[in-house]
């Protein structure tokens, strides 16, 4: 049948080996995220943290909308011996991945009440390793397989991405949960949590290991170089103008190639991606403290993320993935937004209902589905904005400025719940989401987009 055989063709895509890879690559990636973001609030607020103080502690994260700052080293370069062992890319993974994991289990080793300074150090670390980590691998994704598999590979990369945010909440509690059963808060529960997690960083170090260096032409990047070094040369001595070269071709040149393609669209496409996630990241501050407030324990919370939620992340991100190549990036860039912002909606009515399993269960179920969605066919629109011998510097400035004004806006969660509720904030962190629509409307007429 032509439809069985449509969809055997489209699913073929996600047994290449280097979906694989991604997806374990989207793991290391996903983890440290949720652990200076809900897990610690979670953390924070059970230590008796007031709201205000965990929303002004989420801006900790954002150190990932800053990443593009120190993005041309990643991308430009070399580590002694490690870039020689690895490649370009395996050697910057690496590196960002051991430093996460001596950063989360200084994270383990902190008590926010005696020393919260300490635990806001160590999380400013995980977020810059992670921050780090995070733009080695969105260029070597985008350098491993040509433009018609970077859709199965950015779903592939959210699954394992989204997995990993799930065992770093859920998982997080459940350990916690199970090394002191009671309702109490105890300090060794969630340092052992945060010590499992960082032991998981593993999985990514292993891969990366493992996996081999994409190949990527870079002739016409150094006839440029040497270009621009000739001629500097003839105006500052070597040493200078070979220093100004290299900042010249690391630092400005991605940043202009990007304008120069997308012309006067470019500021259009910047203020979309600033703004598509920030119904989702808004809501995400004060998911974990407004389980705790309508009464949901460690166990339960962790029991719906665990199953239904993980379960409905992979679904939503491999039904992303299949939307994006069956219909284009557009069309499901805004059928994803247009479901987050619905699905805020739903946690209004459950702060209306207060504690329910069942109700919860169905929520957060369709929450993950809804997200899947939306960040497979984001990650794909980003990816397909880069251009090669660019990817991890330019990535990381769309990636950046993704999170920048979301999580500045989310700060400020705790405060608005305190003042006005929760029900009042899930309704407001849902009707932000809608003028992202016009915006995808816009960037698709106005032929900016791929």
């Amino acid at each position: 049948m032509p439809f069985v055989s449509s969809l055997k063709d489209a699913l073929s895509v996600y047994a290449h080996k280097r979906v694989l890879i991604l997806l374990l690559l989207g793991f290391s990636s996903g983890l440290p995220l949720m652990l200076v973001f809900s897990t610690l609030s979670f953390w924070l607020r059970e230590a008796g943290v007031d709201r205000t103080a965990i929303g002004y502690f989420s801006w900790v994260a954002l150190i990932y909308g800053f990443k593009w700052v120190w993005s041309p080293l990643v991308d430009r370069l070399t580590l002694p011996i490690l870039t020689s062992l690895l490649g370009r890319r395996r050697s910057w993974m690496i590196l960002a991945q051991s430093l996460l994991v001596v950063a989360i289990l200084g994270m383990s080793m902190s008590d926010p009440l005696s020393h919260l300074d300490h635990l806001a150090l160590f999380a400013l670390l995980v977020a810059f390793a992670s921050a780090t980590q995070d733009i080695a691998v969105d260029a070597f994704r985008i350098e491993s397989a040509e433009e018609k598999m970077q859709a199965a590979l950015a779903a592939a990369y959210q699954v394992g991405y989204r997995s990993a945010m799930i065992i770093a909440t859920a998982g997080a509690l459940t350990i916690a949960a199970w090394v002191d059963p009671s309702d109490g808060y105890h300090l060794q529960a969630w340092q052992t949590s945060y010590q499992v997690m960082a032991g998981l960083m593993v999985i990514g170090m292993i891969v990366t290991l493992c996996a081999k260096e994409p190949e990527v032409d870079v002739q016409s990047r150094v006839q440029a170089d040497n270009n621009i070094k000739q001629a500097y040369r003839q105006r500052y001595p070597k040493v200078l103008a070979d220093g100004l070269a290299w900042f010249y071709q690391a630092c400005i040149v991605p940043f202009v190639d990007f304008f120069q393609r997308y012309g006067r669209h470019a500021l259009l496409i910047l203020l979309l991606i600033s703004t598509y996630r920030i119904s989702d990241i808004v809501m995400g501050v004060m998911a974990n403290v407004f389980y705790v407030d309508m009464g949901f324990s460690k166990t339960e919370i962790a029991s719906i993320s665990k199953v239904y939620g993980l379960i409905m992340t992979l679904v939503g991100s491999a039904a992303g993935g299949l939307l994006v190549v069956r219909y284009g990036t557009m069309k499901i860039l805004f059928f994803g937004a247009l479901l987050v912002a619905i699905t805020n909606m739903l946690y209004a009515i459950q702060a209306v209902v207060g504690y329910n399993i069942p109700l919860l269960t169905v929520f957060i179920s369709i929450d993950n589905f809804s997200g899947g969605v939306a960040t497979a066919a984001f990650i794909a629109y980003l990816s397909s904005l880069t251009s090669s011998g660019y990817s991890a510097t330019q990535y990381a400035l769309l990636s950046s400025i993704m999170l920048m004004f979301p999580k500045f806006v989310a700060g400020f969660s705790g405060a608005y719940v305190d003042a006005f509720g929760y029900v009042n904030f899930y309704i407001a962190s849902s009707l932000i989401g809608f003028p992202v629509l016009l915006l995808v409307y816009l960037v698709s007429r106005n032929g900016s987009a791929k």
